[in-house]
């Protein structure tokens, strides 16, 4: 079997700073297009975790958010850890230009109201019961306390 190599099990989880936005890889495309893949890590991996509810209100809350921030947006998947989320990104971008967005969007999530929140209705989501407004409420509140920093191991803050 070819050994495969994942770029997330090689970095340091006991060596990062977060909050953080940090650059994972450019993919180049068979056509030349380039995907950016971010690490969005918004607690400290092994100390903290966010729960479930939390993680998928955010997760919709993002791509509200984010999408209108991040020019060729593709997408914010939350990582299985529950620690912070993949985001997806045609074409080149900086860490601290998504860190920036990522804070902006913090912001805007401490002020939702629920009828804001996409998504929340049986036939738009798979899961539509597991929210939790609230606690992503909270979480932003503390994530911006800590400050957004667009270094893993430095804190930049954004």
């Amino acid at each position: 079997m070819e050994k495969v190599e994942i770029e997330s099990f090689t970095l340091d989880h006991t060596k990062v700073k977060a909050p953080y936005v940090r650059l994972i890889s450019e993919e180049q495309g068979p056509n030349g297009d380039i995907v950016s893949n971010f690490d969005v890590r918004l607690c400290q991996p092994n100390r903290q975790e966010i729960p479930t509810g939390v993680m998928h209100t955010l997760e919709h809350l993002f791509a509200l958010y984010l999408r209108p921030r991040i020019s060729g947006y593709l997408d914010c998947s939350p990582f299985g850890c529950r620690t912070g989320f993949h985001l997806l990104a045609w074409g080149k971008h900086s860490s601290k230009d998504v860190a920036i967005a990522v804070k902006e969007a913090l912001k805007l999530i401490i002020t939702t109201e629920w009828e804001d929140v996409p998504g929340t209705e049986e036939k738009e989501c798979g899961n539509y019961k597991d929210h939790s407004l609230f606690g992503a409420k909270e979480w932003a509140k503390e994530i911006l306390e800590k400050g957004m920093s667009c270094d893993p191991f430095e804190r930049k803050i954004v």
